[in-house]
């Protein structure tokens, strides 16, 4: 009887002492003993200038401030091209969940590949840092394990349209990009000029990168319609409004809801003055905003779009939630991620919502004319700051499944 429960407590005695030695915190801990972040975009194509390599710029700033680490843990980065295609991006993700160990994918540029790898991730209980347009995000297709930053469709279509409407614009013809990017913002637009008692007279819709609009923009200008929008981005965009500008668009109104300042600069203020559209970030609106993206310039010899340093403030955000959460784990982080504020050069008191909507202010800006341009990169206008609450549909109206009614 003594052997016996001298043994049972030579035993617990022991296991006393490996318990000891386990990491304080609760939970599952880092998996892997490294936190891995994949940014997957496009790096080659029409959106690699807006988001692309500027974007893994952006995220390892973001992992710079943290020292290479969190909770005493290497912090990793991959970065790859999905080449605006939903099955290389879904590919590459599985790879990065199954083999590589990749806890978080952030940026995408395409709202096609976002959505195929949005519902991979939630499968996997992985995290999804969503750049991305389509406003079903974070409505009817969104996910426990994904947030969406910087804009979207309701945003930049519907706010726009909305702003214009109520100031005579009446009447719209849309030149859509075909896919899922494209016709959510059509889709939003649509929706504003309808409420507004407007009416849209007509849409085309055309390939992603494409180099001829001709076509598209004769239709546009014989539709009459006092606006034309361009409901395309990057590469589409620009090609866009420089062969509107061929073409002598000029009783017409050219609106583009979604503007880089990449954009913009390879445009030329000659061809962009006096084009309006609302954006998530300037480089130039503060002191702290100017001292990270000249930290940026100097890396990347450009400044940084809306969508960049959206990644960085989502990558940076999504570290701060892990070190608070104490693992990697999925949804806990997501947790927490929802709890605490985003305060960064991106957003002040900015929230990740129930539904993964990261709330911030947007801004309506207008592009410069070259005489009152002063430098390079100097292209903006602030006209207005619009509240996050206004810039943003209501929790009440999201038909995410995660939202309490």
């Amino acid at each position: 009887m003594f052997r016996t429960n001298f043994a049972r407590g030579a035993a617990l005695g022991g296991l006393a002492l490996v318990l000891s030695a386990l990491p304080a915190f609760a939970g599952p801990g880092i998996s892997d003993d490294v936190v891995t972040i994949g940014i997957l975009n496009d790096q080659s194509g029409p959106y690699a200038d807006l988001s692309g390599q500027g974007s893994v710029v952006a995220a390892q700033m973001a992992i710079d401030e943290f020292g290479g680490t969190v909770l005493g843990k290497k912090i990793e980065l991959l970065s790859a091209d999905h080449q605006n295609k939903a099955d290389i991006g879904l590919a590459k993700a599985r790879e990065w969940f199954d083999r590589a160990g990749v806890d978080v994918i952030a940026d995408f540029s395409n709202s096609s590949v976002g959505f195929a790898v949005q519902s991979l991730a939630r499968d996997r209980d992985k995290v999804t840092l969503i750049a991305a347009a389509s406003s079903d995000f974070t409505s009817k297709s969104c996910s426990a394990t994904s947030a969406q930053w910087v804009y979207t469709s309701y945003s930049n279509g519907y706010g726009l349209a909305k702003a214009l409407v109520k100031s005579g614009y009446s009447s719209w013809f849309l030149v859509t990009v075909d896919y899922a990017f494209g016709q959510a913002f059509a889709a939003d637009i649509r929706k504003a000029v309808s409420e507004g008692k407007g009416q849209v007279l007509g849409e085309v819709r055309h390939p992603l990168n494409t180099s001829d609009m001709s076509s598209y923009l004769l239709q546009a200008q014989s539709s009459k319609a006092k606006v034309v929008a361009l409901a395309s981005a990057g590469a589409d965009m620009a090609t866009g409004i420089k062969q509107a500008a061929e073409f002598g668009i000029a009783d017409q109104s050219l609106v583009a809801p979604i503007v880089f300042i990449t954009d913009v600069h390879s445009l030329g203020l000659a061809a962009a003055k006096g084009l309006k559209f609302v954006t998530a970030f300037y480089w130039d609106r503060n002191e702290e905003t100017r001292a990270w993206s000249k930290k940026f310039f100097a890396k990347r010899n450009a400044m940084p779009t809306m969508t960049q340093a959206g990644v960085y403030s989502a990558v940076r955000h999504y570290l701060r939630a892990v070190e608070a959460a104490q693992t990697d784990e999925g949804q806990a982080v997501m947790t927490k991620m929802k709890e605490l504020p985003v305060d960064d050069i991106f957003s002040r008191n900015g929230k990740v919502r129930e539904d993964g909507l990261m709330l911030h202010d947007m801004y309506l800006v207008e592009v410069k004319q070259p005489s009152e341009s002063k430098a390079p990169w100097d292209y903006y206008k602030i006209l207005a700051t619009i509240p996050a609450d206004q810039a943003f549909p209501s929790l009440e109206q999201s038909e995410c499944p995660l939202v309490r009614k």
